[in-house]
């Protein structure tokens, strides 16, 4: 007999929660509503992915962040940000930022007239511990290899090659039509992915473009299959990881 565990698949249609400020809309994704009866808009440390719009010649002015870790994943686009700190750091495709907020960290995003559109995403993941040190992180990233996951960022202990002070392991695919692959799991940690083009299919249900899932108990058995070309992105998570609640937006 097989020792196997059949994982448990849930699914969140587009969510329903957006703010339009004109040039600058976002729509909230809560990983934890995705699981019928929980009690927390997050899943453990992941508390929330943003998708982010941004018209050309927009800024969004020096504000702070505290107590959260908050990436900027830009496969659409430039996001431009300059600091406290004085950094002046451009995002695309090529880039992933990591901001590790900790107890304050100040910054402003913009887009110039002559760039594109901008559609990203932004993560915000719930540290380990209050009011630790800020720090930023901006790094080139891979090359990305078509059908295959792409790691981006970790907990610190990790070999990412960017971390978050807590329990998330961060990936990226881009799938050809027809391709199909494993979900990106951790023993006794569960994954949580969003369809950011394209559709797919996972445990004979179907996601488009914006839906997300969530794979619990043995998600190690779940793959995903793209009925179009799709990129997806997918975090292993480990659901009891120790969490603060005071982000400024995560919570």
């Amino acid at each position: 007999m097989s020792s196997e565990t059949t994982a448990t698949l849930h699914k969140a249609t587009r969510t329903n929660v957006s703010q339009n400020q004109g040039k600058f809309r976002t729509h909230f994704n809560f990983p934890g509503r995705t699981l019928p009866g929980h009690d927390d808009h997050g899943y453990g440390p992941l508390s929330t992915v943003v998708e982010s719009f941004m018209d050309p010649d927009t800024l969004i002015r020096m504000h702070p962040h505290r107590n959260e870790e908050i990436i900027s994943w830009v496969p659409r686009g430039v996001m431009r940000h300059d600091d406290g700190d004085g950094n002046k750091l451009v995002t695309d495709s090529d880039h992933l930022m990591v901001m590790n907020a900790g107890r304050e960290f100040w910054h402003e995003e913009r887009t110039l007239a002559d760039d594109p559109p901008l559609r990203m995403l932004q993560i915000f993941v719930r540290p380990h511990s209050l009011d630790l040190p800020p720090n930023i992180q901006h790094e080139p990233i891979e090359q990305p290899v078509q059908n295959e996951w792409r790691y981006l960022f970790g907990p610190e202990e990790s070999e990412a090659p960017l971390f978050v002070r807590n329990d998330v392991h961060f990936y990226d695919i881009s799938l050809d039509s027809g391709a199909t692959v494993n979900l990106p799991t951790k023993p006794d940690w569960d994954t949580y992915f969003y369809v950011f083009d394209g559709a797919v299919t996972a445990g004979g249900t179907r996601f488009d473009e914006t839906e997300s899932g969530l794979a619990v108990e043995g998600a190690d058995s779940m793959s995903l299959t793209a009925t179009a070309d799709s990129l997806v992105v997918a975090f292993v998570i480990n659901p009891d990881a120790p969490v603060t609640r005071q982000g400024t937006i995560g919570r």
